[in-house]
């Protein structure tokens, strides 16, 4: 396959959560991921199940010659390598990896729905999103990320705090 430019997401609310967000972008560096650029680091409130602690999260542009399958299974031993944890649905974790963009792909199967198919929804992927790829068009709805992220509840931005950078 081709070199593709992709997105992820990428989130921790358990253990040093700065910690594995470095661990798992230096993961993807050594296993055939290039990484072009990150977005801050935002503390996040939880999304869907909200009792359980904050989460930090960013987005990370890079380039990857792995099919989607293959860069599926390459994020899932990632976070099983880092000490992701069984948990429920949206429910706390070590490390959270996710494909939001695989270059112009739309895909819907059932292991994998690319681009992610609530991005649209979620401040804490639209705001560190915005930051590496303001300009960067949902290849189904044709906004752009920064479309995207006007259109989300101000309440919804206010609760994400800058952290840092790495």
């Amino acid at each position: 396959m081709s070199d593709k430019r992709i997105f992820l997401a990428l989130g921790s609310n358990l253990g040093n959560r700065l910690e594995h967000l470095k661990s798992a972008l230096k993961y993807l560096e050594t296993h055939g991921v290039r990484i072009e650029a990150k977005s801050r680091v935002w503390e996040t409130a939880p999304w869907g199940v909200t009792d359980q602690p904050a989460f930090l999260n960013m987005c990370a542009a890079a380039r990857t010659t792995l099919d989607p399958f293959a860069l599926l299974r390459l994020l899932k031993n990632a976070e099983a390598e880092l000490g992701r944890s069984e948990s429920w649905r949206w429910g706390p974790r070590e490390i959270d990896i996710d494909i939001i963009f695989f270059g112009s792909l739309v895909m819907n199967d059932p292991k994998l729905t690319i681009p992610h198919p609530y991005m649209h929804e979620r401040a804490f992927v639209l705001k560190p999103l915005s930051e590496i790829a303001p300009d960067e068009e949902h290849p189904v709805s044709h906004k752009t990320v920064s479309e995207m992220l006007a259109e989300l509840p101000d309440s919804e931005l206010e609760e994400m705090v800058w952290i840092t950078e790495i």
